[in-house]
């Protein structure tokens, strides 16, 4: 009789990695909720499906989904304008435009996007969250904009030095912070239980045996926040700023999911990523997310990595999380109540820490100064203006970067005195670098022969060749020898 091991030879190491990431996702997706503006329910349901949903199917089969700090700014940027109602809808129009890029096997496409792009959006999204959420720490209400955030906080912190409330809720806040850092440190027997949950639930116990003045969870139920769209909510659509949000959904959650499975295919040795099959896992995950009216799932590196780290195997570790979500959710909701809001708080704040790319900002300045421009800019936008405009203007400065990169010529003429005049052009010559070429051949003697090497071009253009023969047969009609041109073998 075929025992059931032999069914599932790694079921031993995908059942405790699954408990691992377990209890890495629980306070991560309430965290993730409340900072979004929604209720904390909403994100064990999205943590929910990305084990229960796109955790069968095919992809990347050791990345887990659910929600995701770098996508809180976004939520919470949409809450506000269109409503908890309304989330649904943009989250259900962002899967299915996933599940049709997956289909037309754009998904791999997502690699071209550049790297100091996705790194400006990730540190942008950090410095918001980490500005927003110490608000969230004091117990007092934050600015709506990045900047004014930002720009508030010398003014907030002198506001909670004149409250106990607030300092309470600061240091529980501030001690959060300290245990997931510390974490690290402690004996390893301890650290398996992971650095996030022992925070908040040390958190818990000291607001709950010290009866601090701290603003907890609030608890609606499972079946409570659990809401389809309405016909009002799909009538948004009508609305041409609600598909702005759409598309802002759609390419962020895609791209940081793609980024996250390249980056766990860099852990691990088994099965490499299908990327346009991912792409269909997430779009189903978001479709069903939207249908519930629930935050939108991206692939969480956090989680991911737990599970990789924890030993996982197969699809089986994501899966049977999204199980332990499921039964702690129903089963035990009351618990959340007594979670204190600065102690998520103080989860994103760390998370929002680790977003910001402080070695590769420094790595990139060494080496590709015009890179390292682009994800500070990028950065920058994102919190000056918002999500969206922000990573908008940093693709256009990726473009405009490869574009001058893509016609760099260098024009080299070399005059012995006596004989022909050697004129080397190396690198791309396009319409770009046109009039720059002119210049230089036009003021060369017109009583000199002249040898033009174009051997060391990577690429001529229509234009260039077009304008170069026709300089050629001027220069030679004006008495001299021939232009001689040397082009690549």
């Amino acid at each position: 009789m075929t025992t059931l091991t032999s069914k599932f030879p790694h079921l031993r190491q995908d059942f405790l990695a699954s408990i691992v990431v377990f209890l890495v996702a629980v306070p991560l997706c309430v965290g993730v909720a409340v900072a979004s503006g929604v209720p904390a329910e909403l994100g064990l349901v999205t943590g929910i499906v990305g084990g229960l949903v796109t955790g069968f199917l095919p992809g990347s089969s050791l990345q887990v989904s659910g929600p995701a700090a770098g996508l809180t700014v976004l939520v919470f940027e949409a809450v506000s304008e269109f409503g908890v109602g309304t989330l649904g809808v943009i989250v259900l129009m962002a899967g299915l435009l996933q599940l049709a890029m997956g289909f037309f096997k754009i998904g791999r496409w997502f690699r071209a996007i550049s790297v100091s792009v996705v790194e400006g959006m990730l540190c942008g999204i950090g410095l918001v969250i980490i500005a927003g959420q110490i608000y969230a720490a004091a117990g007092l209400k934050a600015p709506e904009t990045g900047l004014g955030k930002i720009a508030g906080l010398p003014g907030a912190f002198a506001d909670a030095l004149g409250s106990t409330e607030a300092l309470a809720s600061l240091a529980i806040g501030a001690g959060t912070i300290a245990v997931i850092v510390l974490w690290k440190r402690i004996p390893k027997a301890l650290r398996s239980v992971p650095g996030a949950l022992a925070a908040v639930v040390l958190a818990t116990v000291a607001t709950q045996a010290f009866g601090l003045p701290v603003a907890t969870v609030t608890v609606e139920g499972l079946f409570g926040v659990v809401q389809m769209p309405g016909g009002d909510a799909f009538g948004e659509l009508a609305t041409p700023a609600i598909w702005g949000t759409i598309v802002a959904f759609t390419l962020i959650a895609s791209a940081e999911s793609l980024f996250s499975a390249a980056a766990v295919d860099r852990l691990h040795d088994g099965p490499r990523t299908e990327y346009d099959k991912e792409m269909v896992a997430q779009g189903v995950g978001n479709t069903v997310c939207g249908l519930l009216g629930a935050l939108p799932m991206t692939a969480v590196i956090v989680r991911s990595s737990a599970n990789v780290s924890a030993g996982a195997r197969t699809k089986a570790s994501r899966v049977l999380h999204g199980a332990w979500l499921l039964l702690f959710a129903a089963a035990l909701p009351s618990a959340l109540a007594l979670v204190p809001i600065p102690a998520l708080a103080g989860i994103l704040v760390h998370a929002g820490w680790k977003l910001i790319p402080f070695r590769q900002i420094s790595a990139l300045w060494r080496s590709h100064r015009g890179e390292a421009l682009i994800l500070v800019v990028t950065a920058v936008s994102i919190v000056a203006v918002n999500m969206f405009e922000g990573v908008l203007i940093g693709l256009g400065l990726s473009v405009v970067k490869t574009a001058w990169e893509a016609s760099h010529l260098r024009t080299e003429i070399v005059d012995k005195g006596a004989g022909p005049i050697q004129v080397h052009l190396t690198g791309n010559a396009t319409f770009l670098r046109l009039p720059k070429i002119l210049d230089s051949l036009e003021a060369l003697p017109q009583d000199r022969p002249v040898e033009l090497d174009l051997s060391g071009l990577h690429h001529l253009d229509h234009a260039c060749r077009t304008a170069l023969e026709n300089w050629a047969e001027r220069h030679s009609a004006a008495g001299s020898e021939p232009v001689r041109v040397t082009t690549a073998a």
